[in-house]
């Protein structure tokens, strides 16, 4: 029996690596939806409330709501799948130890294609 294709979305507010993501997750057949705020994600919420994973940038820009914000909206609206967050920033940094306490998982930019394959193999 063939496996459903999985749906992952992506919240970074850096155009280049959503592209970049995206097309690594399309050429392992997975579908990807790439946002660049919380905003953009709360106006996808149907596309989004039925994903598989949500890989969410830790930091996405000063002033902004950042990725445990989108944590907590995701998890508000009983959001079923996996969240991964993504930061560029050093462990010390105050957004990267919030997310850090959540019991989820935090990938470092600049993420491996392999560790990308790996999360849609992840159950």
């Amino acid at each position: 029996m063939a496996n459903r294709e999985r749906q992952i979305f992506l919240v970074d507010d850096d155009a280049d690596l959503r592209e970049a993501v995206c097309d690594i997750f399309t050429l392992f057949g997975a579908r990807c939806v790439a946002l660049p705020s919380v905003a953009a994600m709360i106006e996808a919420a149907d596309a989004v409330l039925g994903g598989d994973v949500a890989i969410l940038d830790v930091n996405l820009g000063d002033g902004q709501p950042n990725g445990v914000d989108a944590y907590e909206w995701l998890r508000k609206r009983g959001f079923a799948g996996r969240i991964i967050f993504l930061t560029g920033h050093g462990r010390s940094h105050p957004a990267v130890a919030r997310a850090a306490t959540l019991g989820v998982r935090v990938l470092a930019k600049p993420v491996e294609t392999a560790e990308l394959r790996a999360l849609l193999d992840d159950k």
